[in-house]
């Protein structure tokens, strides 16, 4: 591990403390499977909740907010890198070219309606930004891609996080009564269910009480949704760059961990990459970012994730409602 230029202070206390809070999480996560039967809430949030809630209650020597700092970055780099792996283009790909181009669209089309929704919330641009992300793609993933290439600051991110996985527990327990509501077949309710909960294990988990078929087509809708966060990112680094970024070498305008994740996008997709690897390489990811996200929660402070809560927490239901009814007219529209 590295040391402070100028000092002899390393990176170790802040580090250890970030991995402490993120096995916290995990232990809560696991508790909750074996005592009720599912993990109601996820790891991420609790270390990203633990990791406020410390900090907010404990000050500690500056030496620490070095390591903190470190934790949140780059174990999460690498972790959107090794998220590609999960990927595959050929799977999308047999599952509909119509599909998958009206999926792209409506990702696109419920960003921008998020971005405008949190703007005329009173939301900053790079909030509003985080939270669309986060509503439209796939929830945590997207907004901890989306916070470096933006250069959002940790209180935005654990604010967004916080606010859209709880949408996304409460989604998962009111979906299923959209199915006799709106009166969809199981595939349709796939569908549905897939463009609107934020992460596959919340697909499984609002799609199986429905049925088998839901679950299968929710499976292949979500990752479709997962495919678009390469896009985004190129564009977010496109527009978040200086003027005349678009002129730039494509190092220079999009950082470097988005150019990984298409390169293992790429891999999977080619069978270059062993599905053994590709499910070690999401593990990985998943530990590394619930160590990110603990850091991440080191470094708020809780008053200013409170203060804008309200507002973001409007902005992330409408958005997510503006997504639902689109994605309702889309099921209707499909055979």
């Amino acid at each position: 591990m590295r040391k402070m230029e100028g000092s002899d202070k390393t990176l170790w206390p802040g580090v250890l403390l970030a991995a402490a809070v993120a096995a916290l999480a995990m232990l809560a996560e696991r508790a909750q499977l074996r005592w009720l039967g599912r993990p109601w809430v996820d790891a991420l949030v609790f270390a990203i909740v633990f990791g406020t809630l410390l900090r907010t209650a404990v000050r500690w020597p500056a030496r620490v907010h070095d390591g903190i700092a470190f934790a949140a970055k780059l174990p999460l780099e690498v972790a959107i890198v090794l998220l590609g792996a999960s990927v595959s283009v050929g799977a999308i790909g047999a599952a509909g070219g119509v599909l998958l181009g009206a999926i792209a669209a409506i990702v696109l089309l419920a960003i921008g309606i998020g971005y405008g929704i949190g703007r005329l919330l009173g939301l900053p641009a790079r909030l509003a930004t985080l939270v669309a992300c986060g509503n439209a793609i796939c929830g945590n993933s997207a907004i901890v891609a989306a916070a470096p290439v933006i250069e959002a600051d940790s209180d935005e991110v654990a604010a967004s996080i916080a606010f859209t996985a709880a949408l996304g527990i409460v989604v998962v327990l009111v979906l299923p009564l959209a199915a006799p509501l709106f009166g969809l077949d199981d595939r349709h309710y796939g569908i549905l269910a897939g463009m609107t909960v934020y992460a596959v294990p919340q697909v499984l988990a609002a799609t199986l009480p429905v049925g088998a078929v839901s679950a299968q087509v929710g499976a292949m809708v979500k990752l479709m949704r997962v495919v678009m966060l390469g896009p985004v990112m190129l564009l977010l680094g496109l527009v978040a760059g200086r003027p005349g970024a678009a002129r730039l070498p494509l190092h220079h305008v999009v950082p470097w961990f988005v150019l990984g994740f298409i390169g293992m996008l790429l891999l999977r997709s080619s069978g270059l990459l062993p599905l053994a690897v590709a499910q070690s390489a999401q593990r990985a990811a998943t530990d590394l970012t619930l160590v990110a996200m603990a850091a991440l929660g080191l470094s708020v402070n809780l008053r200013s994730v409170l203060a804008s809560g309200g507002r973001v927490l409007a902005a992330g239901t409408l958005s997510l409602l503006a997504l639902a009814a689109i994605s309702l007219l889309l099921v209707h529209s499909l055979p």
